[in-house]
């Protein structure tokens, strides 16, 4: 004879003297399945509920930065806001695709290097009108 593979994870009365976890029904050797469980035991669970959430619904699309972009490839720091050009039309195509973590780190990277790019070439052009108006450089 050859003895049963199944058991008891935890007594119903076990999980509510300890206070933790919930009740195991028997089940055969590696197949834990937590007990369903009453309507009123879902509400004290740490499962948080659509009635009850509190984070805000999704945004919808977040934003890829495209037009600050292309407004940063005017300034002179070309290799930069080329980089910033392309992350943010990687963010565009991760947003089509549905991945919307990837899209809003894209798009954030994007703005980062747009503002970089437009605060140097700013830099860059008031010297160059400032030391030319001068007289000191002459191109």
């Amino acid at each position: 004879l050859r003895g049963s593979k199944s058991f008891t994870a935890a007594l119903a009365g076990e999980a509510e003297r300890n206070g933790h976890g919930l009740a195991y029904k028997s089940v055969s050797v590696g197949h834990l399945e937590a007990a369903p469980l009453s309507p009123s035991r879902l509400s004290l669970g740490r499962a948080s509920s659509t009635a009850t959430s509190t984070v805000a619904p999704e945004q919808g699309r977040p934003r890829d930065y495209l037009v600050l972009a292309i407004f940063s490839c005017f300034c002179p720091v070309w290799p930069i806001n080329i980089v910033a050009l392309v992350f943010s039309i990687m963010s565009r195509n991760s947003g089509q695709q549905g991945d919307m973590d990837g899209a809003r780190r894209l798009g954030r990277m994007a703005r980062l290097l747009s503002i970089v790019s437009i605060v140097l070439g700013t830099i860059i052009i008031v010297l160059y009108i400032s030391l030319s108006v001068r007289g000191n450089i002459s191109f």
